[in-house]
């Protein structure tokens, strides 16, 4: 496909891919200076996908290259391309930070352990891959993305995402009709057809004698541009006929067409040539000894490789490798089944059971063709395995076949329910519902038909979180109480959390609640999730004075949770929004604070944003926007590194305290759309309170009123009680009086039931905007005393911001400037616009010359620079930044020294000094 004529980087000439070439070119010079890059290379089967990887790893002088194929038939078994292009570099892995180690370890299987994350496996692949390319650029090509398995796929788009200045290049090439969704977004190269020119060119190329220009003519234009079209038209045309242009014209898809090509090709051989190329097509290891060991259990010789390698199809060398992947697929495609599963049956019993158990029973399951408890057995063992390393999707594939194997039809629906739910937790909710589908046709008992219900609502829940997700997640609970309690408790918390999350485009929160109070108590002692139902469930009935000391019985114990399963992490989750409804800042503080640790820790990335964002929301609470910025950043790059959707919540609170009304709407618009579109009515009531706070503290009350009280209507949970003090202000400020009582009696309800210092403060600060006279200034005084006392620095602020406002009407002047000026320079300092505006204008109202704060430089760092810089200012090392933010070492390197370089200073010591201010640890 490409001659020997160099180009600028010394690479061979593709006919055609200039532009492309150049594009690698960039990308290689770039690594060279020390950055890292990635790029997805896509294009129809035969477009020269393959020979671009190989003008790179030709074109890298100086570099080390390593390479992976996905194989169509490994798409199975867990990190199998993975640990194909990670193998010759792990001899480095005992250098990586011990969790990382340990991920990585188990993920292989070369250890047991712990099932990891993919995201704490995608951060130990970053590390090695830094690590190799120390004192070398590296390479890593990986041809036939397309058939990744899922938890490679995941892993290395991670990766891709994360690379900055690792010296490394991550390259995949695949098929555009099979494009990999984790590879969307990464920067792309997409290969056109070849026109009719560069097509006659590389047709020249490779003839060897001369052409007649008619049958020329029609092989450009049945190749369609396509390059290996063209080579394997041009192979599959005999001598005369290019010579006559007496062939007759084939039509189909180009991929077809070259695959019948190869068909062709391979026909001719001899048998037993054919036979082995069988056995390498059904084994994806490119194995040279398994193939030799195979090829002797079929009583195929040695020397029956010898007329494929002469016809450019087959190598056996230090691995068995294709002329092109799809010859593998069109030799595997055209064997008769029986041919097939004797392929198999010869690699299983050439396969190590000790060391390759999994590959094994894979090859089993092929060979077998009636059902074999003996081999469904295997796979189900292989299921645990995979589990075990971290590969969801592997396990409920190996599960699938495993289903399908099983002779008991109990059994059989037993193992494909447990296969569905692990494709509902590796996110292929469409293979789940087949498989549901599937479990559907056996016979169910009672739990089985629960059980099924119950995944379909959650698969509801995770497509939609509002919508039918709630009552599906009810019915299965009901169905559920008389067969498994603990199911069925927890299965009534998913579905009040969904009905909460759902809001005013729900069914609302009463029937689950209802139903959750009449259903069993829990068994034994109640760990957190029942504590938090019982709560829940009595909230939403009876009110906070009723729930108030059953959540915080739920709230104390939450805090003490030391699980960190998935089980405990969600109600942790839970607990944090429920720390927000009763206004207790501290365990707020503590769950989220533990839960972001913990994500941290054991490399959650899937649960990371979710986390970053609850403590960002409390960071602003606490008046550093910075720190909060970061965390959104933070979580921001993760949701993307991850694939992930990022969430704008936080930072439309972000924008209000801000005063930027118009990123404000345009954050509201985009949130209400989502609602729209996934029915969480949640959503509707943080734009209207988040939006209220803007108008607030840009002194538009009447705007606040009506959406703070939109957003107190709902009472949605961890909302609507936020919304109240938002109300009473604006309220007062537009002349409602009525209304502001209505929503202090509200709010007075819920604080005296709660009963923390951040709860008596907010009441005493809403109270004196309802009062007059002594009453009303004592209420201030007190509430400035008692919000002093907590965490919420925005609420202290606000409180005098309020105090200095009413004693400016007083005419107290003097005594005005003294709540008006802290407030005024706190939220100056913080960047809170519109309220620094609006204490700027009382302080003039008072005769004080206000004049506002000059940025400093350190402004001038980016988010990043500035989460990094702090950490370093801490005293953690580059490794423990890097397992922080989920960098490579090198990367957090790079960027300190451009830290260094914007602050002019030469030392981690001087960082505290130049970066004053709180720091938060998250």
């Amino acid at each position: 496909m490409a001659s020997q004529v160099p180009t600028a980087r010394g690479g061979p000439r593709l006919y055609g891919r200039t532009a492309e070439c150049a594009r690698l070119d960039e990308l290689l010079g770039a690594l060279q200076s020390g950055l890292s890059g990635a790029l997805v290379v896509r294009g129809e089967a035969g477009s020269g996908k393959t020979a671009l990887l190989d003008y790179a790893a030709a074109s890298s002088d100086g570099c080390r290259v390593e390479r992976a194929t996905g194989v169509e038939s490994e798409m199975e078994l867990p990190f199998a391309t993975l640990h194909q292009l990670c193998l010759p570099l792990l001899d480095r892995i005992e250098g990586l930070p011990a969790p990382q180690a340990d991920a990585l370890k188990t993920a292989f299987g070369l250890s047991a352990g712990r099932r990891p994350d993919s995201f704490l496996v995608g951060l130990a692949v970053l590390t090695l891959l830094s690590d190799a390319a120390d004192s070398t650029p590296l390479i890593c090509v990986v041809d036939d993305a397309q058939w990744l398995d899922h938890s490679s796929a995941v892993v290395l788009a991670f990766v891709a995402r994360r690379l900055e200045a690792e010296s490394v290049l991550l390259v995949f090439a695949e098929r555009e009709e099979a494009a990999l969704e984790e590879l969307d977004g990464l920067p792309e190269l997409n290969l056109g057809r070849l026109s009719p020119t560069d097509s006659r060119e590389l047709l020249a190329s490779v003839s060897r004698g001369p052409l007649d220009e008619g049958v020329v003519d029609r092989i450009i234009d049945e190749a369609h541009g396509n390059p290996l079209a063209l080579l394997e038209l041009s192979r599959g045309t005999a001598s005369a006929n290019l010579a006559g242009g007496f062939a007759v014209p084939e039509t189909g898809p180009i991929a077809s067409r070259i695959e019948a090509s190869f068909r062709r090709r391979a026909a001719e051989l001899p048998e037993d040539t054919q036979r082995l190329l069988l056995v390498g097509a059904a084994d994806p290891l490119g194995d040279p000894t398994l193939l030799w060991r195979a090829a002797e259990t079929l009583g195929i010789p040695v020397e029956a490789a010898a007329p494929a390698e002469e016809s450019d199809l087959l190598e056996v060398g230090a691995r068995v490798t294709f002329r092109h992947p799809l010859l593998r697929s069109a030799i595997y495609g055209a064997a008769p089944p029986p041919e097939r599963r004797e392929a198999h049956r010869a690699l299983a019993e050439a396969t190590d059971p000790e060391r390759d158990p999994d590959r094994r029973a894979w090859h089993r399951a092929h060979a077998t063709l009636a059902q074999n408890e003996e081999v469904a057995s295997e796979l189900e063992r292989s299921a645990d395995r995979a589990r075990a390393r971290g590969g969801l999707a592997a396990a409920a594939a190996f599960l699938q076949r495993a289903a399908e194997l099983t002779p008991d039809p109990h059994l059989r629906v037993t193992r494909a329910l447990d296969a569905a739910r692990r494709k509902r937790l590796a996110g292929l909710a469409e293979a789940a519902q087949v498989l549901l589908a599937t479990a559907e046709q056996g016979p169910l008992d009672d739990l089985d038909r629960a059980l099924v219900v119950r995944l379909r609502a959650q698969i509801a829940w995770d497509e939609s979180p509002g919508g039918q997700a709630p009552l599906l997640l009810l019915q299965a609970a009901r169905q559920l109480e008389p067969l498994d309690i603990n199911l069925a408790r927890d299965t009534y918390l998913e579905a009040l959390f969904a009905a909460s999350n759902a809001g005013r485009l729900g069914g609302g929160v009463i029937q689950p609640a209802r139903a959750a109070r009449a259903g069993p108590a829990a068994l034994g002692v109640p760990d957190t999730s029942d504590l938090l139902l019982n709560g829940l469930a009595v909230l939403f009935t009876e009110g906070h004075a009723a729930a108030a000391p059953l959540l915080k019985q739920a709230l104390a114990l939450a805090r003490d949770e030391q699980g960190r399963d998935e089980h405990a992490l969600r109600a942790i989750r839970i607990a944090s929004r429920v720390a927000a409804e009763v206004l207790d800042d501290v365990a707020w503080s503590d769950l989220a604070t533990r839960h972001v640790r913990v994500a941290r820790e054991d490399g959650i990335l899937s649960t990371l944003p979710v986390t970053l964002n609850y403590l960002a929301s409390l960071r602003i609470y606490e008046g550093d926007l910075e720190a909060a910025a970061m965390l959104l950043d933070e979580s921001d790059s993760i949701s993307w590194s991850t694939a992930g959707a990022p969430a704008d919540v936080t930072r439309l609170m972000l924008a209000a305290y801000r005063g930027d009304e118009a990123e404000t709407l345009g954050r509201r618009r985009s949130l209400e759309a989502v609602a729209a579109a996934t029915g969480e009515g949640l959503l509707l009531t943080v734009c209207e309170y988040e939006s209220a706070i803007l108008y607030n503290g840009l002194g538009q009350y009447e705007a606040a009123l009506g959406l703070a009280a939109a957003a107190v209507s709902r009472d949605d949970l961890s909302v609507s009680v936020w919304a109240l003090p938002e109300l009473i202000e604006a309220a007062v400020r537009s002349g409602r009086n009525d209304v502001a009582a209505a929503g202090f009696e509200a709010l007075a309800e819920r604080t005296i039931a709660t009963g923390t210092d951040f709860a008596r403060g907010l009441e005493a600060r809403s109270r004196g905007l309802v009062s007059e006279g002594a009453v009303a200034e004592a209420s201030y005084r007190e509430g400035i005393e008692v919000l002093g006392g907590t965490s919420m620095r925005m609420f202290l602020a606000r409180a005098q911001l309020l105090y200095g406002e009413w004693l400016r009407r007083e005419n107290r002047r003097v005594e005005a400037r003294e709540q008006l000026r802290p407030a005024h320079e706190f939220f100056d300092r913080i960047g809170a616009e519109g309220f620094s505006a609006r204490a700027g204008r009382e302080l003039a109202a008072t005769g004080l010359t206000v004049r506002k704060r000059v940025d400093e430089t350190r402004r001038d760092l980016t988010p990043q620079e500035a989460q990094i810089a702090r950490l370093a200012g801490d005293g953690y090392t580059n490794p423990e930044i890097g397992a922080q933010l989920f960098l490579s070492p090198r990367t957090v390197e790079w960027h300190l020294r451009k830290v260094f370089a914007k602050l002019d200073i030469s030392s981690r010591r001087q960082l505290r000094e130049v970066l004053p201010g709180s720091v938060h640890a998250a």
